[in-house]
Protein backbone atom coordinates (compact mmCIF):
# COMPACT_ATOMS: atom_id res chain seq x y z
CA UNK A 1 0.00 0.00 0.00
CA UNK A 2 1.20 3.53 -1.10
CA UNK A 3 0.34 6.65 0.08
CA UNK A 4 0.57 9.89 -1.76
CA UNK A 5 0.27 12.69 0.11
CA UNK A 6 0.43 16.81 -1.63
CA UNK A 7 -0.19 20.03 0.13
CA UNK A 8 -3.91 19.34 -0.08
CA UNK A 9 -5.10 15.29 -0.17
CA UNK A 10 -3.96 11.98 0.44
CA UNK A 11 -4.93 9.63 -1.32
CA UNK A 12 -4.07 5.60 -1.33
CA UNK A 13 -2.93 3.08 -3.82
CA UNK A 14 -1.78 -0.55 -3.84
CA UNK A 15 1.09 -0.50 -6.29
CA UNK A 16 3.86 2.53 -6.66
CA UNK A 17 3.45 2.99 -10.28
CA UNK A 18 -0.61 3.81 -9.49
CA UNK A 19 0.97 6.25 -6.88
CA UNK A 20 3.54 8.11 -9.49
CA UNK A 21 1.16 8.07 -12.25
CA UNK A 22 -1.38 10.06 -9.77
CA UNK A 23 1.48 11.89 -8.28
CA UNK A 24 2.60 13.23 -11.98
CA UNK A 25 -1.13 14.67 -12.50
CA UNK A 26 -0.73 16.61 -9.41
CA UNK A 27 2.28 18.58 -10.91
CA UNK A 28 3.29 19.86 -7.00
CA UNK A 29 5.45 18.46 -4.38
CA UNK A 30 4.25 15.21 -2.96
CA UNK A 31 5.50 12.39 -0.63
CA UNK A 32 5.06 8.97 -1.36
CA UNK A 33 4.81 6.71 1.48
CA UNK A 34 5.33 2.54 1.24
CA UNK A 35 7.61 0.07 1.22
CA UNK A 36 10.57 0.27 2.32
CA UNK A 37 11.32 4.38 1.65
CA UNK A 38 9.64 7.45 1.03
CA UNK A 39 10.01 9.53 -2.23
CA UNK A 40 9.88 13.01 -3.13
CA UNK A 41 9.16 14.75 -5.83
CA UNK A 42 7.42 16.72 -8.28
CA UNK A 43 7.04 13.89 -10.68
CA UNK A 44 6.71 14.35 -14.54
CA UNK A 45 7.91 18.25 -14.64
CA UNK A 46 11.07 17.84 -16.00
CA UNK A 47 11.00 17.31 -19.13
CA UNK A 48 12.47 18.92 -22.37
CA UNK A 49 10.04 19.00 -25.38
CA UNK A 50 11.29 20.87 -29.06
CA UNK A 51 14.69 21.76 -27.06
CA UNK A 52 12.92 23.95 -24.29
CA UNK A 53 12.84 23.38 -20.77
CA UNK A 54 9.78 23.41 -18.42
CA UNK A 55 10.15 27.30 -17.75
CA UNK A 56 10.95 28.23 -21.37
CA UNK A 57 15.16 28.49 -21.44
CA UNK A 58 16.54 26.82 -24.72
CA UNK A 59 18.12 23.23 -23.31
CA UNK A 60 21.27 23.39 -24.86
CA UNK A 61 23.85 21.07 -22.76
CA UNK A 62 25.84 18.77 -25.10
CA UNK A 63 28.24 15.59 -23.45
CA UNK A 64 31.55 16.60 -24.40
CA UNK A 65 34.14 13.60 -25.23
CA UNK A 66 37.83 14.02 -24.41
CA UNK A 67 39.59 13.06 -27.49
Amino acid sequence: MYTVISKTSETEFKDLAASMDHAKTLNEFVTIKGGECDIVGRFGVDAVKDGLCPDGVAYTWMKRRRQ
